[in-house]
């Protein structure tokens, strides 16, 4: 029989305790609400970043491949991947889909207002499943049409701004000698969440952009490479480039986008931090109620050490003990932690602001390996760390604990 687990059962469940009790319910407290903490900030974490990593993917793709110019505007150069490139593309692991786009700066006339914005060229090609779940209202773009498209996508941002709707339409100016402008009708409105691209962006034709710079059917101003996997982004990347002529450039989503992803970077040191301060809270409120059970145990310890039991095995009864309660404590984080996640994930109550966040309510996702990892590693530091006040069992003289009231 293991005796140091016995004796630390009865200790537990079997014996009242007296000044102890409430030091006792304080440590367990506190691991239970720094476990609470921990488990929603990993999850708040992994939920802002897959909602914003998904969405910078969603409108500008994994990789974007575009003309090498030492003054990249939003008006592109003009670029053509020949065939035998493209086929090397295809042939890179966790390749997707190549789709071509092309922008243009103009200027939006509607309502006596006007606003600047890049309208965003795609074609028939381009997989409009991302564009179809961020639209509030109308549909996507369809090109069955065989007249000259001139459908265009606009942000709840913009449409706000210019008093505009689906089913309206505008003139949409473009700088170039000559000047050259263009009606278009409204189709769709989308809410994309990113400030700086719902207030830049407008989504059309790319034809319609070729036709304007005279461009043949075949020259486009970039294209977006789609991964399967966005964990293997550099590395793919690294692959696009070697496959690439000398002339083009090869930038992925998080250098494209630096300053989002600088944010998120932000993020991940600041969820560190909270768990390193949870889990140095739980550590002092164990060694606290530790020392105070070994206090209130001290006949017990001189009773048992009299009687010729080892200073390692009554350490272990108190491990034990403190065990358990650091187990009582996790159960209860877990449950009050994975609880307010499941609500918040189905509710979605706690609302922000999607101009300062990216998205307009705290996103939650965690895995069970993660509850698992935090679970885990909470019980072993707090353990390890416990084994230093525990040895103070080694110091109590039998004689004095036995006479100690």
């Amino acid at each position: 029989m293991n005796f140091p687990l016995f004796l630390a059962r009865r200790i537990t469940t079997k014996s009242n305790r007296t000044f102890s009790k409430l030091i006792v319910q304080v440590a367990i407290a506190g691991i239970m609400l720094g476990l609470t903490i921990m488990i929603l900030s990993v999850a708040v974490l992994r939920g802002f970043k897959s909602e914003v990593i998904e969405k910078q993917r969603g409108f500008a793709g994994d990789v974007i491949v575009f003309q090498y110019d030492y003054n990249p505007a939003y008006d592109n150069t003009p670029m053509l991947l020949q065939d035998s490139t493209k086929k090397e593309l295809r042939k890179i692991p966790h390749y997707k889909s190549l789709q071509p786009f092309a922008t243009k700066p103009g200027i939006i006339n509607a309502n006596d207002e006007i606003e600047g914005v890049v309208l965003k060229g795609i074609d028939k090609s381009y997989n409009q499943d991302f564009i179809s779940n961020i639209l509030v209202e109308g549909h996507r773009i369809d090109f069955t049409e065989e007249s000259e498209n001139n459908q265009i996508l606009i942000s709840q941002y913009i449409a706000n701004r210019l008093n505009l709707k689906v089913g309206d339409d505008f003139l949409m100016y473009f700088i170039q000698e000559p000047l050259r402008k263009r009606k278009f009708k409204i189709v769709g409105v989308f809410n994309l969440g990113a400030e700086e691209i719902d207030k830049t962006f407008v989504i059309g034709d790319l034809a319609l952009i070729q036709r304007l710079n005279n461009w043949d059917s075949n020259t486009v101003g970039g294209y977006e490479v789609r991964l399967d996997v966005f964990s293997k982004l550099q590395e793919s990347k690294n692959r696009i480039y070697d496959a690439l002529p000398i002339d083009l450039r090869a930038l992925t989503i998080v250098e494209y986008y630096p300053e989002v992803f600088q944010w998120l970077d932000l993020l991940d040191v600041n969820t560190e931090v909270i768990l390193f301060l949870m889990v140095l809270v739980a550590v002092i409120n164990m060694i606290s109620a530790l020392l105070i059970m070994i206090l209130e145990r001290t006949q017990m310890i001189g009773i048992l050490k009299a009687l010729g039991f080892a200073n390692g095995g009554i350490r272990k009864v108190f491990l034990y003990n403190s065990a358990y309660l650091i187990g009582y404590g996790l159960l209860l984080g877990n449950v009050v932690g994975l609880g307010l996640c499941y609500l918040q994930d189905k509710t979605k109550f706690i609302k922000l602001d999607s101009a300062s966040y990216y998205v307009d309510h705290v996103p939650i996702s965690i895995s069970m390996s993660d509850v698992l990892l935090l679970n885990l590693g909470t019980l072993i530091v707090c353990l390890l760390v416990l084994l230093i006040p525990s040895g103070l069992v080694s110091r109590i003289s039998p004689v004095k604990a036995i006479n100690f009231k």
